[in-house]
């Protein structure tokens, strides 16, 4: 009875394969061409260096603005549905806010009670006005509003507290401080709680309004002042005016922001009989609309300075693809000597695709390195936080690799393709 065969500890160790020996070898063989070569090598990778830096750094940029123009779509409001006083057009020219005196209070009261998308409500009067405190004062813009206005604006209070809709029954004398008001009139002093003269007329300042900086068109948003636009009606424009610069909403949801516009001009043209093809005497403000278009824009230069970098990758792989075929030339006898030992043709295609990869790859690592260094400078110069995503580097190191292998099949197949004996003759 024959005895049973057990194998050895040595025996039950995993024996690497063929392929991977193959490959392993003919990787080395590539890194050496590289190298040997170190003057060209480099001059061909800067293709890849500069193609695979603009791709990154367009998509981190990208990212960046789309960011920061949500930010700036947030600061604008709570679904914001802004009536503005006055036509965009009336006889050639836009009279705008304070041209005319027909949006009133009772049209405010009128959204609030008739269109169920509409959430919030807030008049509004506006104006320019001179602030004094002590020896200090400062000119700024003045907003008369409802305490809602607040959160439709998506404003908070920094320190202190808002007025209450009591103070606007009672027209009380309270107001808020945008940021840069409160530090030009007080310093690093707590202003809640102060005395301040507005036209003549004194105000308790009932707190701060939390900072919201520039817009995108640079104007600084914190330079205001906020109070009841019964007291801004009564006290500071005359009592006699009963009519509003504005109208601010929120609707209910950003979807039903279009439906809640529409319904609110046909009601503000029904209430104004207004008749169909006439101008109006108020308009809708939409500046969520510019800066939606601004990021279709910014998308539109994105795709084309994709576009541009995709052509320096072009070119950088075009290079590789010359260097190869100089490579191959000039290997031409060192590939005679390994097919006629018995090298196959796979391995040859192998050994050059290895050589073009390596070149894209490094070229590829450069060009990550290169876009982070950059990275740090435009976000120095454009004043955003920009912050590469790990899907731009996947895309780098995919994108280089796959250059390499598409430029270089062809030197690689052209290498694999030659007779031994007519190799080893090449001179």
């Amino acid at each position: 009875m024959p005895m049973p065969k057990f194998k050895s500890q040595s025996d039950s160790r995993a024996v690497p394969s063929s392929w991977s020996i193959l490959l392993s070898v003919f990787c080395r063989e590539a890194l050496r061409a590289l190298w040997r070569y170190k003057l060209r090598s480099s001059l061909t990778t800067l293709g890849i260096t500069i193609g695979i830096a603009a791709v990154v750094l367009v998509i981190a940029i990208g990212k960046a603005g789309a960011e920061r123009t949500e930010v700036e779509l947030a600061k604008l409001g709570d679904n914001l549905v802004w009536i503005e006083a006055g036509s965009r057009n009336v006889a050639g020219t836009r009279t705008g806010s304070h041209g005319t005196n027909t949006l009133t209070l009772a049209d405010a009261e009128a959204i609030a009670r008739e269109v169920p998308l509409i959430s919030r409500v807030s008049p509004q009067v506006d104006g320019t006005v001179q602030v004094q405190f002590g020896n200090r004062n400062w000119s700024t813009r003045f907003r008369g509003v409802s305490p809602d206005y607040l959160a439709i604006r998506r404003w908070d209070v920094a320190s202190g507290v808002t007025f209450s809709h009591e103070d606007l029954v009672q027209s009380s004398a309270k107001v808020l401080l945008g940021e840069t008001v409160r530090a030009r009139l007080f310093g690093a002093a707590d202003p809640v709680g102060q005395i301040v003269r507005i036209k003549g007329q004194l105000f308790l300042v009932n707190g701060v309004l939390a900072a919201k900086g520039q817009s995108t068109d640079g104007r600084d948003q914190d330079d205001w002042i906020v109070l009841p636009y019964t007291s801004a009606q009564k006290r500071l424009i005359s009592r006699s005016i009963t009519w509003l610069d504005d109208i601010f909403c929120s609707a209910v949801s950003p979807q039903a922001v279009d439906r809640a516009i529409a319904q609110v001009v046909a009601l503000l043209r029904q209430r104004h009989q207004i008749r169909d093809g006439e101008e109006g005497d108020f308009n809708i403000r939409r500046p969520d609309e510019i800066l939606k278009a601004q990021v279709e824009s910014a998308k539109t230069l994105s795709i084309f300075l994709v576009s541009v970098a995709s052509i320096a990758l072009l070119v950088g792989g075009i290079g590789i693809m010359n260097v190869m075929l100089a490579s191959v030339l000039q290997q031409t006898r060192e590939i005679g000597l390994r097919m006629a030992i018995g090298a196959s043709p796979v391995a040859v295609r192998v050994q050059f695709l290895g050589e073009a990869a390596a070149l894209s790859l490094i070229g590829g690592v450069l060009g990550m390195g290169t876009s982070v260094v950059s990275s740090y400078g435009f976000a120095r110069l454009l004043g955003w936080p920009i912050d590469i995503p790990a899907s731009a580097f996947v895309l780098a190191i995919g994108s280089s690799v796959a250059v390499g292998l598409f430029f270089g099949l062809y030197p690689a197949w052209r290498a694999s393709r030659l007779e031994p004996i007519e190799a080893l003759r090449y001179e």
